[in-house]
């Protein structure tokens, strides 16, 4: 009897891995490649940083210039600045200019869906 339950566990055993091979047979193909899941990655490293995650917040509900996010947020003009640089080369954020004054915005629905996402997910 020892031998029959060995010889069933065994034919388990070689379902449950061709099982686990067809899965991943099916799942690999579908990942996405090195290059996008690496900047995916940076994306989302830039979207944590808090005070970003503030301005993009901000930028979320209005456009603004970098005075405006200044007061919003209460850093400097020059920290604005910077974070705002940093976040348009990731295509999360782009401006216009009315005269000097130059105004932020989210870039597209891509960058409101992530914005909106991670807030509802933090307050579920």
């Amino acid at each position: 009897m020892r031998y029959g339950v060995s010889v069933r566990i065994g034919s388990q055993e070689q379902e449950a891995r061709a099982r686990a091979a067809d899965l991943v047979a099916l799942v690999r193909p579908q990942l996405p490649d090195q290059v996008c899941v690496a900047d995916a990655s940076a994306l989302l490293k830039l979207v944590a940083d808090p005070t970003r995650l503030q301005l993009l917040s901000a930028l979320q509900i209005q456009e603004l210039c970098v005075g405006d996010l200044t007061a919003v947020v209460g850093l400097s003009e020059s920290a604005v600045s910077h974070q705002l640089r940093l976040l348009r080369t990731q295509r999360l954020v782009t401006f216009r200019k009315e005269g000097r004054v130059v105004f932020s915005r989210l870039l597209d629905d891509h960058a409101t869906g992530l914005i909106q996402n991670a807030l509802e997910h933090a307050q579920e």
